[in-house]
């Protein structure tokens, strides 16, 4: 993506990006950022919106929400395209990824029916208490997931009563602003979820800085999210983040090897390793580590990379040039790498699926999140090997643990601090369970029940019933 000044050319925006399709690096479209003031009039505009939105009942508010999820439902196909040109990925995930989207939509639009309060029993009177919605809530998407990241902030917080201004990654803002565009067709009124292509520096650091938006929402890197989370602290604003991730994937010696290795590039390399909930770092039990490698190379060398347009592609590329320049300062002459699949030549930022083997969990393959296809395979000893090992690192987001073993399964899955473990799956995410971190991977719970708490304040009400 490059960037360059409309007013020499005449145009009345200061900064014009160019979105690039990372597959073949051609040019998709040219999207305006929005300024700093343009940010403040939009949260000013959400602002007023707030009262009136706050104030639609329950059952039209709902009913608008599934309308929003009728229009996704509706354009899913063209979604679907829309990211394969955005973001790379593979059009069969690409369609799930907006079909995430109508899901997710439709179980929220079942809360402002359902946002209970609580009767409690005290002396003198009646107690209760209310979810009251916050306000003006800043939502900053980053460029992995679009779609369904972009829905897991707003479906709640406007189900919940909110208003949101919504900030999709400057590399990959084309299906938030089609998103944009559905919601106003469904219905939703145009203040009250408004999406503001922009750079981080600008329009996010105005959410943070902003007294009128009452909750950031944030998923990307940690060190990011510090800075977020420092300013916001500042307001003592509301935060909810999801940040990064060095995930292990821990087989025992009991387990399924064929199913574990058959699987296992399934869990790392989906979207080019460019997820938060990869399982980049592979713990094998010691006594089966040469047989699982065994397996794990087919599996790996079969992994289809190419053009994500193709219903039978698995793995497409990276984003841009800077992060394939990121992902390779990793691999070198140097690096021990086991064994690599392969990957398209020519124009696009590709990257073979790759997996190396380094000599323990200092090493920098090991424990940086290195966010692209590139997975390390270490040994462990036992089972308290196996979790001191996973517990290695700062982050804390998600794992898996391959065992026949339902006691192991539980003691191991109690062991490792991480909020998303799978036993004998790589599955992270449902939207109808919590989601979100341990650790340095971030704060809050996103997705399931536990999400529209994270978008109102409890007020607790008093009313004295003695004469």
């Amino acid at each position: 993506m490059t960037e360059y000044d409309a007013a020499s050319e005449g145009g009345n925006t200061s900064a014009v990006y160019e979105v690039i399709n990372p597959a073949t690096e051609d040019v998709v479209r040219s999207v305006a950022l929005t300024s700093a003031e343009e940010t403040d009039a939009a949260i000013t505009r959400a602002q007023a919106a707030y009262p009136a939105w706050r104030a639609v009942s329950p059952g039209d508010r709902a009913r608008l929400l599934r309308r929003f999820a009728d229009a996704v439902d509706a354009d899913i196909e063209n979604l679907a395209q829309l990211e394969v040109a955005n973001s790379g990925h593979t059009i069969g995930n690409a369609r799930w990824e907006a079909g995430n989207v109508r899901d997710v939509l439709t179980y929220y639009s079942a809360s402002p029916e359902r946002l209970n309060g609580t009767q409690i029993p005290v002396s003198g009177g009646v107690n209760m208490t209310f979810h009251e919605p916050l306000g003006v809530v800043g939502v900053i998407v980053p460029w992995n997931f679009p779609m369904p990241i972009a829905g897991w902030g707003f479906a709640p917080a406007l189900a919940a009563g909110n208003t949101v201004v919504l900030k999709p990654a400057e590399l990959t803002p084309l299906t938030a602003i089609r998103l944009g565009e559905l919601a106003r067709e469904a219905g939703i009124p145009s203040d009250v979820f408004q999406v503001l292509p922009g750079k981080g520096s600008v329009v996010g650091q105005r959410f943070v800085d902003h007294p009128a938006v009452r909750k950031v929402v944030f998923t990307g890197s940690t060190e990011v999210g510090k800075q977020i989370m420092a300013g916001c602290a500042a307001q003592v604003k509301r935060v909810t983040l999801e940040l990064g991730g060095k995930n292990a994937n821990i087989v025992f010696a009991d387990a399924d090897l064929e199913k574990a290795a058959a699987t296992a590039p399934y869990g790392v390399f989906d979207n080019a390793g460019q997820d938060c909930c990869a399982r980049s770092l592979i713990l094998v039990q010691t006594s089966v580590y040469d047989r699982f490698m065994e397996l794990l190379e087919p599996a790996v060398r079969g992994v289809v990379v190419g053009d994500p347009r193709l219903e039978v592609t698995e793995m497409g590329p990276l984003i841009s040039a800077g992060h394939h320049a990121k992902v390779s300062s990793y691999v070198d002459d140097s690096t021990p790498v086991a064994f690599r699949g392969s990957a398209p030549a020519g124009p696009g930022y590709w990257f073979a699926p790759t997996v190396v083997t380094p000599p323990d969990l200092r090493h920098p393959l090991a424990s940086d999140e290195i966010f692209g296809p590139v997975v390390a395979v270490v040994p462990f000893a036992d089972e308290a090997d196996a979790v001191t090992m996973a517990n290695h690192t700062e982050y804390g987001l998600s794992g898996s643990i391959w065992t026949r073993d339902v006691g192991r399964a539980f003691r191991v899955a109690r062991g490792v601090e991480a909020g998303n473990l799978s036993v004998n799956s790589h599955s992270s995410v449902r939207y109808w369970t919590p989601f979100g971190g341990f650790k340095q991977s971030g704060l809050g719970r996103e997705l399931g029940p536990d999400a529209l708490d994270a978008f109102t304040e409890t007020k607790n009400v008093f009313i004295s019933t003695e004469e």
